[in-house]
């Protein structure tokens, strides 16, 4: 039993810390940190990379990601996913080498689904932030 309660409260504490960590500011390269390595351990499982496979296609997930960050954002917007498209199309021989034709395919599906949901989570966190805290008991 007071194993299960030792356990419960670090669990718990270590929720706090993290939350109060999350608000600090200047904290935005530890976070970006965390997202990446989400994001690579995501990627990771969906497409089940051997390390012989991860070790071949994360540098060329680099280029791939430098590439699009790259584009000009100030592109007027058909011009601008015309031109992310363009980076996709040029990478895919390099991912299909890499994955083979379905897993090329399903990363970027993956790669679409995973910002899909972070966006989600983000929206829904600014929206609990944004409602005020109802006081019970009164």
């Amino acid at each position: 039993m007071k194993k299960y309660l030792l356990i419960a409260t670090v669990l718990i504490s270590s929720i706090f810390v993290a939350k109060a960590q999350d608000n600090q500011p200047g904290d935005e390269t530890s976070r970006q940190e965390k997202l990446k390595a989400l994001y690579v351990a995501f990627i990771t499982e969906k497409l089940e990379l051997t390390p012989d496979e991860a070790q071949k296609f994360w540098p060329a997930h680099t280029q791939f990601e430098n590439e699009i960050k790259a584009v000009n954002k100030d592109l007027p917007e058909l011009d601008k996913q015309q031109a992310i498209l363009n980076v996709k199309k040029k990478y895919q021989d390099n991912f299909t080498r890499i994955l083979g034709p379905k897993r090329c395919e399903r990363f970027f599906r993956m790669d679409g689904e995973y910002k899909r949901k972070l966006l989600e989570r983000i929206r829904k966190q600014n929206i609990n932030q944004q409602r005020p805290k109802l006081r019970r008991g009164l």
